[in-house]
C-alpha cells in the first residue's frame, strides 16, 4: 500500500508503520485501526518465514491492498482477523513456492536464526532440545501459527489471539495440543505449562 511510512532499525522489517495522513482521511476508519494493530504482526511473521526485508514487506503491502480494496466484504466475513491471517498466509506460501523453498525452510532462515536466540528462554517452556525447530514446522496449521506467535515472536496470549481472531482460551489449548504433539515427536516427557502472570490489555504493543 503506498504512503505507508515507518523507520528502519537494520534488524528487521519497518517495525512502526504509520500510514500516511492523506491516504489514511480516505479508507474507513475501522480498516485504519485494524491495520495499525496488524501491520506490525504481519511484517515479523513474514520476515521470520521469508528471510528478506523487501520481500515481507511487499507481501504485507499486497494483503493489506486486498484487504482495502474488498474491506465492505472483509468486515461481512464471520471472523476479519482469521480471514486476513489467511490470506497472508496465502501470500507467503505463493512467494516461497516461487521461491521453490517450502515450509520447513523457516528453521534455516537467518530471521528464524536470530529471534531464536532472543526468544531460547520462552522456547524452554515448550521442553526445548535438538530437533525442536523442525518439529514445530510439521505442526498443524493453527497450532504452528499459535507457537510462532507466541513463543518464537513472543506476543502475550491476548494479542495472538487478536492476531489470529480466535480467543485466549483457544489460544492456550492449541498451545496445550502443540505441547502434547512436540513431546510426542520428539520423544520427551510431556509436562503442563504453568499459569501464565497478568498480560497487559490487546493493543498495547511491545518496544
Amino acid at each position: 500500500m503506498t504512503g505507508v511510512t515507518g523507520r528502519r532499525t537494520g534488524t528487521g522489517p519497518r517495525p512502526w508503520p504509520e500510514l500516511r495522513e492523506d491516504l489514511s482521511e480516505g479508507l474507513p476508519a475501522d480498516f485504519v485501526a485494524f491495520f495499525s494493530l496488524h501491520h506490525r504482526p504481519y511484517l515479523r511473521y513474514a520476515h521470520l518465514q521469508l528471510d528478506s526485508e523487501p520481500d515481507a514487506e511487499w507481501v504485507v503491502e499486497e494483503v493489506f491492498c486486498q484487504l482495502a480494496l474488498a474491506w465492505g466484504e472483509v468486515r461481512r466475513q464471520p471472523n476479519p482477523a482469521a480471514y486476513a491471517l489467511a490470506a497472508l498466509k496465502e501470500k507467503i506460501t505463493k512467494l516461497l513456492a516461487a521461491r521453490r523453498r517450502g515450509a520447513t525452510a523457516l528453521v534455516e532462515t537467518a530471521a528464524f536464526a536470530a529471534v531464536r536466540e532472543a526468544s531460547r528462554a520462552r522456547l524452554e517452556v515448550l521442553e526445548s532440545r535438538l530437533g525442536l525447530y523442525a518439529a514445530i514446522t510439521r505442526l498443524p496449521d493453527r497450532q504452528f501459527d499459535v507457537v510462532v506467535l507466541r513463543y518464537v515472536l513472543g506476543y502475550p496470549v491476548c494479542r495472538v489471539a487478536g492476531i489470529m481472531g480466535i480467543s485466549p482460551a483457544t489460544v492456550r489449548s492449541h498451545v496445550r495440543g502443540a505441547r502434547r504433539r512436540l513431546a510426542r515427536d520428539l520423544e520427551i516427557a510431556w509436562t503442563p505449562e504453568a499459569p501464565e502472570a497478568p498480560e497487559a490489555p490487546e493493543g498495547e504493543e511491545e518496544a
